[in-house]
């Protein structure tokens, strides 16, 4: 569905992108992450078409992304960061010009459509410009939708909007996914996390992960991570666990301190005995698997 190649772009003597190459398929969510000017903004208006690639190849459907294709647009829904609108239209009026421009066949009905999956329905008679950001967020995302295209690229989706607003949204996007391809940018890794199977990690312009969530705390070779849960006592946890690996406390109380302790191997055992000669009271200890922002940090400081 999206293929790219070899994927390079210069903007004069600076290297954004650098011989980035991925494929994604139709049907799968991919959470697209990577630091500030890690070059992810830069590849997704490059798949869309938005601007030029230095060298390389962007294909969508099969067709090469480029001026001479412009059919390639009609296959993307692109929501971006910035999410500019006409803010002296109303919404309805900004979604039929979007419409127009689009050749959108049945225009009400899809407005009504997207308007609907989208929960603007009561916004459409006001102006753009008195919508809180939000909904402004919302009329973008139905913009995206509204020539009901088999790429979705969201940079930012849930940017500025509430608790219940991002369950709105993520549940649109899981309904998305059964016939369509999505690609999600975003710095709030729990979206990733509860949207996204597969992840790819941009950094310095450069692809430096790309699999399975489940699959990428393999790529921190050689460390595993324990929870260690005592009973606070006058010993200072992190001197008396220091040789065993990077000791860190995750949270502390009157009672109790957790412990994250980072190793090569499997250092229970050797935990347990620590506290044993040291009086201290274990009160809890198992594996921990990586979070995805461990590991996003891991791959990219």
């Amino acid at each position: 569905m999206v293929e790219v190649k070899n994927l390079t772009k210069y903007y004069g003597n600076v290297l954004a992108v650098d011989n980035v190459s991925f494929r994604i398929e139709k049907g799968e969510v991919i959470g697209f992450l990577g630091p500030n000017g890690a070059g992810k903004t830069t590849t997704l208006r490059i798949i869309t078409g938005f601007i030029p690639q230095t060298s390389g190849e962007v294909y969508v459907n099969g067709i090469p992304v480029s001026e001479e294709n412009p059919e390639t647009k009609e296959f993307i829904g692109y929501l971006p960061e910035n999410n500019p609108l006409y803010e002296n239209l109303l919404a309805k009026e900004y979604l039929g010009f979007v419409a127009d421009v689009r050749g959108v066949e049945n225009k009400k009905e899809r407005i009504d459509y997207v308007a609907e999956k989208c929960g603007i329905t009561d916004v459409l008679n006001r102006f753009i410009g008195e919508l809180s950001k939000g909904y402004r967020q919302r009329v973008g995302l139905a913009a995206a939708l509204l020539h009901d295209p088999e790429v979705l690229i969201l940079d930012e989706p849930t940017s500025g909007l509430d608790p219940n607003q991002v369950v709105e949204i993520r549940n649109l996007i899981r309904e998305l996914e059964k016939d369509k391809t999505v690609i999600i940018s975003t710095h709030i890794l729990q979206e990733v996390e509860a949207l996204s199977t597969r992840v790819i990690i941009i950094h310095r312009g450069r692809i430096v992960a790309d699999d399975r969530i489940e699959n990428l705390s393999g790529m921190v070779e050689g460390k595993e991570l324990l929870s260690v849960k005592i009973k606070k006592s006058k010993k200072d946890p992190l001197k008396v666990f220091s040789d065993l690996g990077n000791v860190g406390i995750i949270k502390e109380d009157a009672q109790e301190i957790e412990l994250s302790i980072e190793s090569a191997g499997d250092i229970r055992e050797e935990v347990f005995k620590q506290c044993v000669d040291n009086g201290m009271v274990l009160l809890e200890m198992s594996r921990r698997k990586r979070s995805l922002e461990e590991i996003f940090r891991e791959l990219t400081r």
